[in-house]
């Protein structure tokens, strides 16, 4: 079994695969302060809970947009599991020829969702991921990684939008009834859920433009769930993307 291991600004996304399937993941924290003990833990506790024993363990990856936490979750796997995990950075064969100003600066989720998609929907394709920000990639019918965007995300908008004004409460992301609000809740969730699905169904448009052609789109993140089912284009909601993507790298770097 292989253990794949996420993680954003927000949160770790932690799973376990067997063979292509994706037996489970769970979501903790990303705390930079965390002891390596402190994720054995916490690792230890997320293997328990799905009766897997860490001797059935054989592999770990590690994509990491969080540099300060990189080694202590490498010293955590390795001193629960035994296995040295391998981190997505450079030198680590991706497949993907890269197509940007500065190849080195791509993001690693960027990458392994690129992976993902290309093996799984082909190309061209457009992958959004909705985290801590909104990030859209494109790879074009040429199965090039040409660039994408990045979008403040939908809960670092709404707490923006609170802690910045004196009488905006905090609400639940959930959409409302009807798009013109008529009290300040359903007024909010508009502006939040449909702002952000009518900003999606608006960058498909503009990209389909640019690149001459249309693409597949597949999301992918935490929020997907409130925002892609009111976006008026059809798009692929893929829970565990981007650990399908950790293995098919893991398979390129480890096969004989």
């Amino acid at each position: 079994m292989l253990l794949t291991v996420d993680v954003g600004n927000t949160n770790i996304v932690a799973g376990v695969m067997d063979g292509d399937q994706v037996l489970f993941a769970e979501r903790i924290k990303t705390d930079t302060s965390k002891t390596d003990l402190e994720y054995v833990v916490l690792f230890q506790a997320i293997l328990n809970l799905h009766n897997v024993d860490k001797a059935q363990i054989s592999g770990a990856i590690i994509s990491s947009v969080v540099p300060p936490i990189n080694q202590t979750l490498i010293n955590a796997i390795d001193m629960y599991t035994g296995v040295k995990p391998l981190l997505v950075g450079p030198g680590v064969k991706t497949g993907i020829n890269i197509a940007i100003d500065n190849p080195s600066s791509a993001g690693s989720d960027l990458i392994v969702g690129a992976v993902a998609g290309l093996h799984d929907y082909g190309a061209p394709l457009i992958m959004i991921d909705m985290g801590t920000a909104t990030t859209v990639t494109v790879l074009d019918k040429n199965k090039n990684f040409v660039g994408g965007m990045i979008i403040p995300g939908v809960r670092s908008s709404l707490d923006s939008l609170v802690t910045k004004t004196s009488q905006l409460p905090r609400i639940s992301l959930e959409a409302p009834k009807k798009i013109i609000g008529k009290n300040t809740v359903d007024c909010m969730k508009s502006g939040i859920i449909i702002g952000q699905a009518a900003s999606i169904d608006g960058i498909i448009d503009r990209m389909f433009e640019e690149l001459g052609y249309e693409a597949k789109v597949v999301a992918t993140g935490g929020l997907v769930p409130c925002i892609i089912p009111n976006c008026k284009h059809e798009i692929i909601m893929d829970e565990y993307m981007l650990l399908r993507g950790l293995k098919y790298i893991y398979d390129k770097n480890t096969e004989e």
